[in-house]
């Protein structure tokens, strides 16, 4: 009897081992409907890639045309000014370039040491917290950062102030910075901890002289996708620097920028205000451009 049932089992084995290859043949069903759907997906990969690619060079392309008339001598050493009074961009270049500066100078080292704490401290309910808040502010509209800005600072000093602006661009900037030190730090192998710490050196040294050192062309890299990330804000700063048609560098003033000043003229009347607002673009974008190609070239290879 138990003969029949090993002869049975066996048989039906060796069915299910010669049926299994059949399906993998390379006319089968299974492996035509693979083949179908690695196709498929492979076709839409290169579909969504070059809609993009389209899209951005169509951008960029649209830029220079309309943007590279404006470039002139005038454009950079000339301040804002009405129409007809041949105004340049010098007031909104330094406006962006002063309260851009200013914000990673607060966002960067509270970001870090943000970061170092999750990453080396966190534990429990507090760190949880905070992760979520930075998490939050990572996808907040840029907007409801600039109405918070405007009743924190603006409206208790009566004034705009091109200081309120580089708060609320820090405000920006913060969890880039918080997320990427958090990360870099806990890519940095145990051993190198371990080692420092069985030297004799404390925590805080171990962490400040070898693992910040180790992972700092990853923080580099964060805090400059942080300056690209708010040198185009406009929203923010129409609510707490405001803008300014002549030349301030006075933090506790208003301050143009050129976020600002494109929004300003881009729907002007005027066609020099026009022009103005497509090179202020051209040269934002370049300038985002510019920084995204030196994280990905310049560290990258320092990474590597």
């Amino acid at each position: 009897m138990s003969g029949h049932q090993d002869g049975r089992q066996s048989v039906r084995q060796n069915g299910a081992v010669q049926a299994a290859p059949d399906r993998w043949k390379p006319h089968g069903a299974l492996a035509m409907r693979r083949r179908f759907m690695d196709r498929l997906a492979t076709g839409l990969s290169l579909t969504a890639t070059c809609v993009a690619l389209l899209a951005l060079c169509s951008i960029l392309l649209t830029l220079l045309v309309r943007g590279v008339a404006g470039l002139s001598l005038v454009t950079f050493i000339h301040s804002t000014a009405s129409p007809g009074m041949n105004g340049g961009l010098a007031n909104a270049i330094v406006g962006s370039l002063i309260q851009t500066a200013v914000a990673i100078l607060i966002g960067a080292p509270l970001g870090m040491m943000c970061g170092i704490y999750l990453s080396d401290y966190g534990r429990g309910w507090m760190a949880s917290t905070t992760r979520f808040v930075s998490d939050m502010l990572l996808s907040a509209p840029s907007i409801l950062i600039g109405l918070f800005i405007y009743q924190l600072i603006v409206v208790p000093t009566g004034h705009f102030s091109g200081f309120a602006g580089s708060v609320a661009l820090a405000i920006l900037a913060l969890p880039i910075v918080v997320r990427t030190t958090e990360d870099m730090l806990g890519l940095v192998p145990v051993a190198l901890r371990e080692a420092g710490i069985g030297l004799g050196a404390s925590k805080w040294r171990v962490i400040v002289f070898i693992c910040l050192r180790a992972a700092r062309t990853g923080v580099m890299t964060g805090i400059l996708l942080a300056v690209a990330r708010v040198a185009g804000e406009t929203a923010p700063l129409l609510f707490t620097s405001l803008g300014n048609m002549d030349w301030s560098v006075s933090l506790a003033q208003p301050m143009a920028s050129l976020p600002v000043t494109i929004y300003q003229y881009a729907g002007s009347a005027y066609d020099d205000w026009v022009q103005l607002a497509w090179t202020g673009a051209l040269l934002v974008t370049l300038g985002v451009l510019a920084i995204n190609i030196l994280v990905r070239v310049g560290f990258g290879r320092k990474g590597a």
